[in-house]
């Protein structure tokens, strides 16, 4: 009989619920989880913040870098990922000669030293600005290196993964044209 009574709780608890999921005061959503219990959440009906930009001086090139690196991309890896992300960056303007090094994990180092752009402190590569250039090694590998588009991450192929590898760092150069604050 306890069980019965539980189990006509439940039900009319659940029988209350909008269709639509929401509660009758409508502050909160009323959903059914993977393991049949019943949750709710808090409706957030106005975003207050603003959004904001953690790299606002960014050079823009580099967003130009992203889209032609996506334009040119393939559905598949052709092992050519460092050469299609110089290709991009040379198209760009980003740099203004054709980097030198053959290994995509010197690809960083070599960005820094020759073409101005900085290493961000970002590890997560969803966090990446685009257009920015991630740099990953693999052991004695010759590594891999794409670049972040507003979509996912591009080198010679699309993805909407990052690389599994273990990430060296994320590199982004500097607008001259910036005002600094």
């Amino acid at each position: 009989m306890f069980r019965f009574s539980i189990f006509l709780s439940c039900l009319f608890a659940v029988s209350t619920v909008c269709a639509d999921g929401l509660s009758k005061d409508k502050t909160r959503f009323v959903y059914v989880d993977r393991r049949g219990k019943v949750q709710s959440t808090e409706i957030i009906s106005r975003y207050s913040g603003k959004l904001r930009n953690p790299f606002p001086h960014l050079d823009p090139r580099l967003s130009r870098a992203a889209t032609i690196a996506e334009e040119r991309a393939r559905a598949h890896s052709h092992m050519r990922c460092w050469r299609y992300v110089k290709e991009a960056l040379l198209a760009a303007g980003a740099v203004d000669s054709y980097p030198k090094t053959s290994l995509a994990r010197q690809a960083g180092a070599e960005l820094v030293e020759r073409y101005g752009f900085t290493k961000l402190p970002v590890r997560d590569p969803y966090q990446a600005p685009v257009g920015s250039v991630l740099v990953y090694g693999s052991g004695r590998g010759a590594g891999h290196v794409e670049i972040r588009t507003s979509r996912g991450f591009v080198s010679d192929f699309r993805a909407s993964e990052p690389s599994r590898r273990p990430l060296i760092g994320v590199y982004a150069k500097v607008d001259s044209g910036a005002v600094r604050r």
